[in-house]
Protein backbone atom coordinates (compact mmCIF):
# COMPACT_ATOMS: atom_id res chain seq x y z
CA UNK A 1 0.00 0.00 0.00
CA UNK A 2 1.61 3.23 -1.12
CA UNK A 3 0.96 6.56 0.67
CA UNK A 4 0.84 9.86 -0.76
CA UNK A 5 1.48 13.07 0.97
CA UNK A 6 0.61 15.69 -1.50
CA UNK A 7 -0.81 19.53 -1.26
CA UNK A 8 -3.11 19.88 -4.42
CA UNK A 9 -6.72 18.62 -4.83
CA UNK A 10 -6.81 14.62 -6.60
CA UNK A 11 -9.51 12.09 -6.89
CA UNK A 12 -9.18 8.65 -6.59
CA UNK A 13 -11.48 5.72 -7.85
CA UNK A 14 -11.39 2.26 -6.89
CA UNK A 15 -13.83 -0.14 -8.64
CA UNK A 16 -14.32 -3.50 -7.07
CA UNK A 17 -17.15 -5.75 -7.47
CA UNK A 18 -19.53 -6.44 -4.25
CA UNK A 19 -19.09 -9.01 -2.43
CA UNK A 20 -21.29 -11.78 -2.63
CA UNK A 21 -21.62 -14.97 -0.75
CA UNK A 22 -20.54 -18.20 -3.40
CA UNK A 23 -19.02 -16.26 -5.86
CA UNK A 24 -16.16 -13.77 -3.85
CA UNK A 25 -15.09 -11.70 -1.09
CA UNK A 26 -11.82 -9.43 0.14
CA UNK A 27 -9.69 -10.73 3.05
CA UNK A 28 -5.91 -9.46 3.57
CA UNK A 29 -4.62 -12.74 5.38
CA UNK A 30 -5.48 -16.63 5.23
CA UNK A 31 -8.29 -16.36 7.00
CA UNK A 32 -8.81 -20.25 7.77
CA UNK A 33 -5.28 -20.45 8.45
CA UNK A 34 -3.77 -21.03 11.89
CA UNK A 35 -1.27 -18.83 13.46
CA UNK A 36 2.18 -18.98 11.41
CA UNK A 37 5.52 -19.65 12.05
CA UNK A 38 8.39 -16.83 11.38
CA UNK A 39 9.89 -17.07 8.02
CA UNK A 40 13.87 -18.08 8.38
CA UNK A 41 14.62 -15.64 5.79
CA UNK A 42 15.55 -11.94 6.93
CA UNK A 43 13.53 -9.53 5.40
CA UNK A 44 15.04 -6.30 3.76
CA UNK A 45 14.94 -3.23 6.31
CA UNK A 46 12.46 -1.47 3.95
CA UNK A 47 9.97 -3.73 4.74
CA UNK A 48 10.23 -3.24 8.71
CA UNK A 49 10.02 0.77 7.97
CA UNK A 50 6.53 0.28 5.69
CA UNK A 51 4.65 -1.67 8.48
CA UNK A 52 6.05 0.89 11.44
CA UNK A 53 4.59 3.73 9.70
CA UNK A 54 0.56 4.42 10.56
CA UNK A 55 -1.83 4.46 7.44
CA UNK A 56 -3.97 7.07 6.60
CA UNK A 57 -7.05 4.14 6.47
CA UNK A 58 -7.36 1.28 8.44
CA UNK A 59 -7.68 -0.98 5.71
CA UNK A 60 -9.48 -4.02 8.11
CA UNK A 61 -12.21 -1.75 8.37
CA UNK A 62 -12.46 -0.63 4.90
CA UNK A 63 -12.22 -4.39 3.82
CA UNK A 64 -14.99 -5.48 6.83
CA UNK A 65 -17.04 -2.20 5.23
CA UNK A 66 -16.91 -3.64 1.58
CA UNK A 67 -17.81 -7.38 3.03
CA UNK A 68 -21.41 -5.91 4.59
CA UNK A 69 -21.93 -3.53 2.11
CA UNK A 70 -24.91 -5.71 0.13
CA UNK A 71 -26.22 -7.10 3.14
CA UNK A 72 -29.17 -4.43 3.35
CA UNK A 73 -29.52 -5.41 -0.30
CA UNK A 74 -29.56 -9.53 0.41
CA UNK A 75 -32.05 -8.87 3.43
CA UNK A 76 -34.09 -7.19 1.33
CA UNK A 77 -33.97 -9.91 -1.48
CA UNK A 78 -35.23 -12.51 1.25
CA UNK A 79 -38.37 -10.17 1.86
CA UNK A 80 -39.22 -9.61 -1.00
CA UNK A 81 -38.49 -13.31 -2.46
CA UNK A 82 -40.75 -14.60 0.44
CA UNK A 83 -43.60 -12.80 -0.11
CA UNK A 84 -43.60 -13.36 -4.41
CA UNK A 85 -45.80 -15.39 -5.92
CA UNK A 86 -45.51 -19.24 -5.78
CA UNK A 87 -45.02 -20.77 -9.36
CA UNK A 88 -45.21 -24.17 -10.25
CA UNK A 89 -41.18 -24.64 -10.21
CA UNK A 90 -41.13 -23.24 -6.85
CA UNK A 91 -43.75 -25.51 -5.70
CA UNK A 92 -42.35 -28.72 -7.27
CA UNK A 93 -38.49 -27.88 -5.90
CA UNK A 94 -39.94 -27.14 -2.12
CA UNK A 95 -42.34 -30.40 -2.56
CA UNK A 96 -38.91 -32.43 -3.66
CA UNK A 97 -36.98 -30.73 -0.61
CA UNK A 98 -39.52 -31.40 1.79
CA UNK A 99 -39.92 -35.42 0.92
CA UNK A 100 -35.90 -35.20 1.26
CA UNK A 101 -36.34 -34.08 4.53
CA UNK A 102 -38.69 -36.20 5.59
CA UNK A 103 -36.71 -39.54 4.42
CA UNK A 104 -33.71 -38.29 5.82
CA UNK A 105 -34.99 -37.22 8.90
CA UNK A 106 -36.59 -40.56 9.45
CA UNK A 107 -33.59 -42.62 8.66
CA UNK A 108 -31.69 -40.27 11.14
CA UNK A 109 -34.74 -41.11 13.98
CA UNK A 110 -34.59 -44.83 13.50
CA UNK A 111 -30.66 -44.80 13.52
CA UNK A 112 -31.16 -42.71 16.65
CA UNK A 113 -33.79 -44.67 18.46
CA UNK A 114 -30.95 -47.29 17.74
CA UNK A 115 -28.06 -45.63 19.28
CA UNK A 116 -30.29 -44.96 22.26
CA UNK A 117 -31.62 -48.42 23.05
CA UNK A 118 -28.14 -50.17 23.30
CA UNK A 119 -26.72 -46.97 25.03
CA UNK A 120 -29.49 -48.11 27.89
CA UNK A 121 -28.89 -51.33 27.18
CA UNK A 122 -25.36 -50.70 27.76
CA UNK A 123 -26.35 -49.25 31.26
CA UNK A 124 -27.17 -52.22 32.91
CA UNK A 125 -24.63 -54.52 35.33
CA UNK A 126 -25.58 -57.73 33.12
CA UNK A 127 -24.08 -55.96 29.94
CA UNK A 128 -21.58 -53.63 31.78
CA UNK A 129 -18.68 -56.01 31.29
CA UNK A 130 -19.31 -56.75 27.73
CA UNK A 131 -18.98 -53.24 27.62
CA UNK A 132 -16.04 -52.63 29.20
CA UNK A 133 -13.80 -56.15 28.22
CA UNK A 134 -14.76 -54.62 24.31
CA UNK A 135 -13.44 -51.04 25.18
CA UNK A 136 -10.61 -52.18 26.24
CA UNK A 137 -9.73 -55.22 23.41
CA UNK A 138 -11.24 -53.35 20.98
CA UNK A 139 -9.91 -49.28 21.38
CA UNK A 140 -9.26 -47.81 18.43
CA UNK A 141 -12.71 -49.08 17.28
CA UNK A 142 -14.48 -47.51 20.01
CA UNK A 143 -12.80 -43.99 19.38
CA UNK A 144 -13.99 -44.21 15.84
CA UNK A 145 -16.91 -45.42 16.58
CA UNK A 146 -17.71 -42.87 19.16
CA UNK A 147 -16.73 -40.28 16.08
CA UNK A 148 -18.88 -41.46 13.78
CA UNK A 149 -22.02 -41.76 16.50
CA UNK A 150 -21.24 -38.26 17.22
CA UNK A 151 -21.03 -36.78 13.10
CA UNK A 152 -24.34 -38.54 12.57
CA UNK A 153 -26.21 -37.22 15.41
CA UNK A 154 -25.25 -34.06 15.51
CA UNK A 155 -25.31 -33.08 12.03
CA UNK A 156 -28.69 -31.61 11.95
CA UNK A 157 -26.83 -28.73 14.69
CA UNK A 158 -23.88 -28.59 11.96
CA UNK A 159 -26.27 -27.82 9.42
CA UNK A 160 -28.32 -24.79 11.14
CA UNK A 161 -27.24 -21.25 10.34
CA UNK A 162 -26.50 -19.89 13.92
CA UNK A 163 -24.07 -17.37 13.28
CA UNK A 164 -26.03 -13.73 13.37
CA UNK A 165 -22.85 -12.31 12.41
CA UNK A 166 -22.92 -14.08 9.13
CA UNK A 167 -25.79 -12.91 8.08
CA UNK A 168 -24.39 -9.22 7.35
CA UNK A 169 -20.83 -9.88 6.66
CA UNK A 170 -20.03 -11.93 3.37
CA UNK A 171 -16.49 -13.34 4.62
CA UNK A 172 -18.40 -14.49 7.41
CA UNK A 173 -20.77 -15.70 5.70
CA UNK A 174 -18.06 -18.43 4.13
CA UNK A 175 -16.47 -19.33 7.21
CA UNK A 176 -19.98 -20.42 8.65
CA UNK A 177 -20.67 -22.37 5.44
CA UNK A 178 -17.42 -24.11 5.12
CA UNK A 179 -18.03 -25.10 8.45
CA UNK A 180 -21.11 -26.31 8.41
CA UNK A 181 -20.31 -28.29 5.19
CA UNK A 182 -17.16 -30.18 6.83
CA UNK A 183 -18.72 -32.50 8.94
CA UNK A 184 -21.08 -34.26 6.25
CA UNK A 185 -18.42 -33.94 3.57
CA UNK A 186 -16.13 -35.91 5.64
CA UNK A 187 -18.87 -38.39 6.66
CA UNK A 188 -20.02 -38.75 2.92
CA UNK A 189 -16.28 -39.10 1.71
CA UNK A 190 -15.76 -41.65 4.60
CA UNK A 191 -18.86 -43.95 3.98
CA UNK A 192 -17.94 -43.56 -0.10
CA UNK A 193 -14.35 -45.10 0.74
CA UNK A 194 -15.83 -47.80 3.52
CA UNK A 195 -18.78 -49.20 0.78
CA UNK A 196 -16.02 -49.46 -1.96
CA UNK A 197 -13.54 -51.41 0.83
CA UNK A 198 -16.64 -53.58 1.96
CA UNK A 199 -18.16 -54.79 -1.45
CA UNK A 200 -14.39 -55.56 -2.75
CA UNK A 201 -13.76 -57.95 0.49
CA UNK A 202 -17.43 -59.13 0.41
CA UNK A 203 -16.68 -60.15 -3.33
CA UNK A 204 -13.55 -61.48 -2.52
CA UNK A 205 -13.98 -62.68 1.09
CA UNK A 206 -12.48 -66.63 -0.41
CA UNK A 207 -9.24 -65.10 -1.86
CA UNK A 208 -8.48 -63.02 1.75
CA UNK A 209 -8.91 -65.87 3.59
CA UNK A 210 -6.33 -67.45 1.51
CA UNK A 211 -4.21 -64.77 1.43
CA UNK A 212 -3.82 -64.00 5.49
CA UNK A 213 -3.56 -67.55 6.29
CA UNK A 214 -0.71 -68.06 3.55
CA UNK A 215 0.58 -65.06 5.31
CA UNK A 216 0.33 -65.72 8.74
CA UNK A 217 1.92 -69.14 8.00
CA UNK A 218 5.43 -67.65 6.55
CA UNK A 219 5.38 -64.78 9.62
CA UNK A 220 5.52 -67.55 12.30
CA UNK A 221 7.47 -70.16 10.51
CA UNK A 222 10.08 -67.91 8.41
CA UNK A 223 10.09 -64.92 10.43
CA UNK A 224 9.70 -65.78 14.13
CA UNK A 225 10.43 -69.46 14.42
CA UNK A 226 13.43 -69.07 11.91
CA UNK A 227 14.79 -66.23 13.59
CA UNK A 228 14.56 -67.78 16.89
CA UNK A 229 16.80 -70.66 16.34
CA UNK A 230 19.50 -68.58 14.28
CA UNK A 231 20.32 -66.40 17.84
CA UNK A 232 20.27 -69.74 19.49
CA UNK A 233 23.06 -70.55 17.40
CA UNK A 234 26.08 -68.37 15.98
CA UNK A 235 23.82 -65.06 14.53
CA UNK A 236 26.23 -62.92 12.25
CA UNK A 237 29.55 -64.97 13.31
CA UNK A 238 29.03 -63.68 17.01
CA UNK A 239 29.56 -65.54 19.91
CA UNK A 240 26.94 -65.67 22.04
CA UNK A 241 26.47 -67.03 25.40
CA UNK A 242 24.88 -70.90 24.66
CA UNK A 243 22.75 -71.64 27.47
CA UNK A 244 20.99 -67.92 27.87
CA UNK A 245 20.82 -68.39 24.14
CA UNK A 246 18.79 -71.39 24.69
CA UNK A 247 16.66 -70.20 27.65
CA UNK A 248 15.71 -67.10 25.79
CA UNK A 249 15.16 -68.85 22.57
CA UNK A 250 13.01 -71.31 24.17
CA UNK A 251 10.78 -69.50 25.86
CA UNK A 252 10.28 -66.83 22.78
CA UNK A 253 9.58 -70.63 20.72
CA UNK A 254 7.26 -72.42 23.53
CA UNK A 255 5.37 -68.74 23.35
CA UNK A 256 5.10 -68.54 20.02
CA UNK A 257 3.62 -72.68 19.36
CA UNK A 258 1.32 -72.04 21.78
CA UNK A 259 0.48 -68.36 20.36
CA UNK A 260 0.21 -70.06 16.82
CA UNK A 261 -1.77 -73.10 17.98
CA UNK A 262 -4.44 -71.25 19.22
CA UNK A 263 -4.74 -68.60 16.56
CA UNK A 264 -4.71 -71.22 13.90
CA UNK A 265 -7.81 -73.06 15.89
CA UNK A 266 -9.37 -69.32 15.93
CA UNK A 267 -8.75 -68.24 12.80
CA UNK A 268 -10.06 -70.76 11.62
CA UNK A 269 -13.24 -70.56 12.65
CA UNK A 270 -13.94 -67.12 12.63
CA UNK A 271 -11.53 -65.53 9.89
CA UNK A 272 -14.48 -66.27 7.55
CA UNK A 273 -16.92 -64.16 9.55
CA UNK A 274 -14.12 -61.88 10.85
CA UNK A 275 -13.60 -60.31 7.36
CA UNK A 276 -17.56 -60.27 6.45
CA UNK A 277 -17.85 -58.21 9.71
CA UNK A 278 -14.96 -56.04 8.70
CA UNK A 279 -16.61 -55.34 5.52
CA UNK A 280 -20.10 -54.76 6.74
CA UNK A 281 -18.75 -51.79 9.67
CA UNK A 282 -17.27 -50.15 6.32
CA UNK A 283 -20.35 -50.31 4.92
CA UNK A 284 -22.46 -49.04 7.10
CA UNK A 285 -19.94 -46.61 9.11
CA UNK A 286 -17.23 -46.12 6.92
CA UNK A 287 -13.68 -46.61 5.88
CA UNK A 288 -12.46 -44.88 9.29
CA UNK A 289 -14.51 -47.37 12.18
CA UNK A 290 -13.36 -50.40 9.49
CA UNK A 291 -9.86 -49.53 9.68
CA UNK A 292 -9.56 -49.21 13.41
CA UNK A 293 -10.82 -52.74 13.43
CA UNK A 294 -8.41 -53.77 11.73
CA UNK A 295 -5.75 -51.98 13.64
CA UNK A 296 -7.18 -54.09 16.58
CA UNK A 297 -7.56 -57.38 14.99
CA UNK A 298 -3.40 -56.77 14.27
CA UNK A 299 -2.69 -55.95 17.59
CA UNK A 300 -4.60 -59.17 19.15
CA UNK A 301 -3.08 -60.98 16.88
CA UNK A 302 0.08 -59.82 17.26
CA UNK A 303 -0.32 -60.00 20.99
CA UNK A 304 2.59 -62.96 21.42
CA UNK A 305 5.32 -60.71 19.59
CA UNK A 306 3.98 -57.53 22.32
CA UNK A 307 4.45 -59.87 25.18
CA UNK A 308 8.06 -61.67 23.95
CA UNK A 309 9.30 -57.92 22.81
CA UNK A 310 8.01 -56.66 27.05
CA UNK A 311 9.55 -59.65 28.53
CA UNK A 312 13.04 -59.25 26.54
CA UNK A 313 12.90 -55.33 27.10
CA UNK A 314 12.47 -55.97 30.61
CA UNK A 315 15.81 -57.87 31.43
CA UNK A 316 17.65 -55.85 28.63
CA UNK A 317 16.72 -52.09 30.25
CA UNK A 318 17.52 -53.80 33.76
CA UNK A 319 21.07 -54.82 32.73
CA UNK A 320 21.74 -51.63 31.14
CA UNK A 321 20.72 -50.08 34.47
CA UNK A 322 22.85 -52.12 36.45
CA UNK A 323 25.83 -51.82 34.33
CA UNK A 324 25.67 -48.27 34.01
CA UNK A 325 25.19 -48.37 37.94
CA UNK A 326 28.43 -50.61 38.39
CA UNK A 327 30.16 -48.63 36.28
CA UNK A 328 29.67 -45.27 38.38
CA UNK A 329 30.54 -47.05 40.85
CA UNK A 330 34.47 -47.64 39.80
CA UNK A 331 34.54 -44.11 39.31
CA UNK A 332 33.38 -43.31 42.76
CA UNK A 333 29.98 -41.40 41.93
CA UNK A 334 26.83 -41.98 42.78
CA UNK A 335 22.88 -41.06 41.30
CA UNK A 336 21.29 -38.24 42.95
CA UNK A 337 17.44 -38.78 41.60
CA UNK A 338 16.51 -35.61 43.51
CA UNK A 339 18.39 -33.19 41.70
CA UNK A 340 19.37 -35.70 38.22
CA UNK A 341 22.93 -35.49 38.81
CA UNK A 342 25.95 -37.40 39.77
CA UNK A 343 27.44 -36.82 43.30
CA UNK A 344 30.81 -37.87 44.47
CA UNK A 345 30.57 -40.94 46.91
CA UNK A 346 33.28 -43.01 49.14
CA UNK A 347 32.44 -46.51 48.38
CA UNK A 348 34.28 -49.09 50.78
CA UNK A 349 36.35 -52.52 49.67
CA UNK A 350 33.75 -55.06 49.93
CA UNK A 351 30.69 -52.61 47.63
CA UNK A 352 34.27 -52.46 45.41
CA UNK A 353 34.91 -56.47 45.24
CA UNK A 354 31.01 -57.29 45.02
CA UNK A 355 31.01 -55.14 42.32
CA UNK A 356 33.65 -55.97 40.20
CA UNK A 357 32.25 -60.24 40.57
CA UNK A 358 28.43 -58.55 39.15
CA UNK A 359 29.73 -56.32 36.57
CA UNK A 360 31.89 -59.00 34.39
CA UNK A 361 29.43 -61.51 33.63
CA UNK A 362 26.80 -58.90 33.14
CA UNK A 363 28.81 -57.27 30.71
CA UNK A 364 29.72 -60.81 29.16
CA UNK A 365 25.81 -61.46 28.88
CA UNK A 366 24.99 -58.23 27.25
CA UNK A 367 25.26 -59.43 23.74
CA UNK A 368 23.43 -62.05 23.71
CA UNK A 369 20.26 -60.10 25.74
CA UNK A 370 21.24 -57.62 23.05
CA UNK A 371 20.54 -59.95 20.07
CA UNK A 372 17.45 -61.22 21.28
CA UNK A 373 16.40 -57.51 22.15
CA UNK A 374 17.06 -56.05 18.48
CA UNK A 375 15.38 -59.03 16.74
CA UNK A 376 12.15 -58.47 18.87
CA UNK A 377 12.01 -55.09 18.55
CA UNK A 378 12.43 -54.78 15.03
CA UNK A 379 9.38 -56.76 14.85
CA UNK A 380 7.78 -55.22 17.19
CA UNK A 381 8.38 -52.00 15.36
CA UNK A 382 7.45 -53.15 12.12
CA UNK A 383 4.12 -54.39 13.21
CA UNK A 384 3.26 -51.05 15.21
CA UNK A 385 4.23 -49.17 11.69
CA UNK A 386 1.69 -50.73 10.03
CA UNK A 387 -0.66 -49.66 12.84
CA UNK A 388 0.65 -46.47 12.65
CA UNK A 389 0.27 -46.01 8.78
CA UNK A 390 -3.24 -47.00 9.17
CA UNK A 391 -3.89 -44.79 12.03
CA UNK A 392 -2.24 -41.83 9.80
CA UNK A 393 -4.26 -42.89 6.70
CA UNK A 394 -7.39 -42.56 9.88
CA UNK A 395 -6.13 -39.50 10.83
CA UNK A 396 -6.02 -38.27 7.06
CA UNK A 397 -9.56 -38.90 6.32
CA UNK A 398 -10.80 -36.63 9.23
CA UNK A 399 -8.10 -33.90 8.80
CA UNK A 400 -8.85 -33.62 4.62
CA UNK A 401 -11.58 -30.15 4.65
CA UNK A 402 -13.36 -31.88 1.38
CA UNK A 403 -15.92 -29.18 1.47
CA UNK A 404 -13.14 -26.51 0.64
CA UNK A 405 -11.04 -28.35 -1.68
CA UNK A 406 -14.48 -29.62 -4.02
CA UNK A 407 -15.44 -25.48 -3.74
CA UNK A 408 -11.75 -24.40 -4.75
CA UNK A 409 -11.84 -26.69 -7.84
CA UNK A 410 -15.00 -25.20 -8.60
CA UNK A 411 -14.53 -20.89 -7.87
CA UNK A 412 -11.20 -20.07 -6.41
CA UNK A 413 -12.52 -16.56 -5.75
CA UNK A 414 -13.90 -18.05 -2.59
CA UNK A 415 -10.61 -17.92 -0.98
CA UNK A 416 -8.63 -14.68 -0.88
CA UNK A 417 -5.49 -13.69 0.86
CA UNK A 418 -4.93 -10.82 0.33
CA UNK A 419 -5.81 -7.46 -1.81
CA UNK A 420 -4.17 -5.61 -4.88
CA UNK A 421 -4.72 -2.80 -7.02
CA UNK A 422 -4.69 -2.69 -10.81
CA UNK A 423 -4.24 0.85 -12.61
CA UNK A 424 -6.80 1.53 -15.10
CA UNK A 425 -6.53 5.14 -15.57
CA UNK A 426 -3.82 8.02 -14.39
CA UNK A 427 -4.09 11.70 -15.76
CA UNK A 428 -2.75 14.92 -14.62
CA UNK A 429 -3.47 18.20 -16.23
CA UNK A 430 -1.89 21.47 -15.73
CA UNK A 431 -4.23 24.45 -15.21
CA UNK A 432 -1.77 27.81 -15.07
CA UNK A 433 -2.95 30.70 -12.92
CA UNK A 434 -3.12 34.38 -14.16
CA UNK A 435 -2.16 36.09 -10.73
CA UNK A 436 1.19 34.93 -10.02
CA UNK A 437 -0.56 31.63 -7.83
CA UNK A 438 1.36 28.46 -8.25
CA UNK A 439 0.22 25.86 -10.47
CA UNK A 440 -2.21 23.27 -9.17
CA UNK A 441 -1.95 19.99 -11.16
CA UNK A 442 -5.44 17.49 -10.07
CA UNK A 443 -4.90 13.86 -10.08
CA UNK A 444 -7.62 11.59 -10.94
CA UNK A 445 -6.73 8.09 -11.23
CA UNK A 446 -8.88 5.07 -11.05
CA UNK A 447 -7.93 1.39 -10.10
CA UNK A 448 -9.74 -1.84 -9.76
CA UNK A 449 -9.50 -4.01 -6.58
CA UNK A 450 -8.81 -7.23 -6.84
CA UNK A 451 -7.60 -10.02 -5.11
CA UNK A 452 -5.41 -12.96 -4.02
CA UNK A 453 -6.42 -16.50 -3.98
CA UNK A 454 -5.54 -18.94 -2.04
CA UNK A 455 -3.46 -22.39 -3.32
CA UNK A 456 -4.43 -25.43 -2.50
CA UNK A 457 -1.98 -26.58 -0.31
CA UNK A 458 -2.46 -23.16 1.71
CA UNK A 459 -5.82 -24.61 2.24
CA UNK A 460 -4.58 -28.13 3.51
CA UNK A 461 -1.34 -26.91 5.32
CA UNK A 462 -3.77 -25.59 8.59
CA UNK A 463 -5.48 -28.51 8.62
CA UNK A 464 -2.47 -30.98 8.77
CA UNK A 465 -0.43 -29.15 10.67
CA UNK A 466 -3.51 -29.03 13.74
CA UNK A 467 -3.20 -33.08 12.96
CA UNK A 468 0.49 -33.28 13.40
CA UNK A 469 0.44 -30.89 16.66
CA UNK A 470 0.94 -33.56 19.15
CA UNK A 471 4.30 -34.76 17.24
CA UNK A 472 7.50 -33.13 17.14
CA UNK A 473 11.11 -33.10 17.15
CA UNK A 474 11.58 -33.47 20.35
CA UNK A 475 9.84 -36.59 20.98
CA UNK A 476 10.76 -38.66 18.10
CA UNK A 477 14.68 -37.98 19.62
CA UNK A 478 13.43 -39.39 22.94
CA UNK A 479 11.94 -42.52 21.34
CA UNK A 480 15.18 -43.38 19.65
CA UNK A 481 17.33 -42.37 22.71
CA UNK A 482 14.45 -44.87 24.92
CA UNK A 483 15.30 -47.83 22.37
CA UNK A 484 18.76 -47.39 22.86
CA UNK A 485 18.13 -47.72 26.82
CA UNK A 486 15.61 -50.76 26.73
CA UNK A 487 12.24 -48.23 26.62
CA UNK A 488 9.28 -49.62 24.22
CA UNK A 489 8.62 -46.66 21.37
CA UNK A 490 5.29 -45.92 21.20
CA UNK A 491 2.65 -47.98 19.39
CA UNK A 492 0.57 -44.82 18.38
CA UNK A 493 1.37 -41.84 16.46
CA UNK A 494 -0.90 -39.84 18.86
CA UNK A 495 -2.63 -37.75 15.86
CA UNK A 496 -5.34 -35.29 16.64
CA UNK A 497 -8.96 -36.87 15.82
CA UNK A 498 -12.21 -35.00 16.21
CA UNK A 499 -13.03 -33.93 19.79
CA UNK A 500 -15.59 -36.63 21.13
CA UNK A 501 -18.92 -34.46 21.87
CA UNK A 502 -21.49 -34.92 24.58
CA UNK A 503 -23.38 -37.68 24.43
CA UNK A 504 -27.42 -36.07 23.01
CA UNK A 505 -30.93 -37.19 24.47
CA UNK A 506 -33.79 -35.89 23.26
CA UNK A 507 -37.18 -37.22 22.53
CA UNK A 508 -37.49 -38.79 19.42
CA UNK A 509 -40.23 -36.69 17.95
CA UNK A 510 -38.30 -33.63 18.30
CA UNK A 511 -34.81 -35.51 17.13
CA UNK A 512 -37.22 -35.58 13.84
CA UNK A 513 -38.29 -32.32 13.99
CA UNK A 514 -34.96 -31.07 14.37
CA UNK A 515 -33.13 -32.99 11.37
CA UNK A 516 -36.58 -31.90 9.31
CA UNK A 517 -36.20 -28.15 10.03
CA UNK A 518 -32.54 -28.14 9.57
CA UNK A 519 -32.73 -29.79 6.24
CA UNK A 520 -35.62 -27.08 5.23
CA UNK A 521 -33.74 -24.40 6.65
CA UNK A 522 -30.88 -24.95 4.73
CA UNK A 523 -32.71 -25.05 1.20
CA UNK A 524 -34.36 -21.85 1.81
CA UNK A 525 -31.16 -20.61 2.48
CA UNK A 526 -29.59 -21.96 -0.34
CA UNK A 527 -32.62 -20.61 -2.45
CA UNK A 528 -31.84 -16.67 -1.18
CA UNK A 529 -28.06 -17.25 -1.68
CA UNK A 530 -28.50 -18.07 -5.49
CA UNK A 531 -30.79 -15.24 -5.51
CA UNK A 532 -27.98 -12.73 -4.26
CA UNK A 533 -25.48 -14.34 -6.82
CA UNK A 534 -27.26 -12.24 -9.34
CA UNK A 535 -26.05 -8.90 -8.19
CA UNK A 536 -22.56 -9.28 -8.65
CA UNK A 537 -22.15 -5.79 -10.36
CA UNK A 538 -19.22 -3.33 -10.28
CA UNK A 539 -19.23 -0.61 -8.28
CA UNK A 540 -17.38 2.60 -7.63
CA UNK A 541 -15.71 4.09 -4.67
CA UNK A 542 -14.78 7.30 -4.83
CA UNK A 543 -12.85 9.46 -2.31
CA UNK A 544 -11.52 12.74 -2.59
CA UNK A 545 -8.85 15.02 -0.62
CA UNK A 546 -7.46 18.47 -0.62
Amino acid sequence: MAILYLNVIHTYVIVYDTPVFGSHHFSLSFWNASPQTKSPLKKPSWVDHLHKRQPLIEMETVILSLNCAASAEIAYKKQETSSRKFSLSYLISTLAWWLLATLISSLSSLYYSLIQFFYVLSSFPIFSWVCIASRWLLKNTWINFRIRNCQILYWPIFLQENDTRSISCVEDAEKASLQRHSTWSAMAIDLVLGNLIGLALLFNTGSVCSWLFHFAKEFTNDILRSGCVWLMGVPAGFKLNTELAGVLGMVSLNVIQIWSTLWIFMASSFIFYLIKTVAVIGITFGATVSAALVIDVITFATLHVTALHWAITLVYSHQIQALAALWRLFRGRKMNPLRQRLDSYGYTVKQHVVGSLLFTPLLLLLPTTSVFYIFFTITSTTINSICMLIEFAISIIHATPYAEIMIWLVRRSRFPCGVWFEIEHYKKNILSSSNNSPEKKPVLMVSNLRSNFLSIGQILLPHYTTMFSGISASSLTTSARGVLSGKRMPSKLGLDLPPPRPWMQMPLRQYWILCHGSIVSSSENGSNHGLSLEKGLPKAFQSSSS
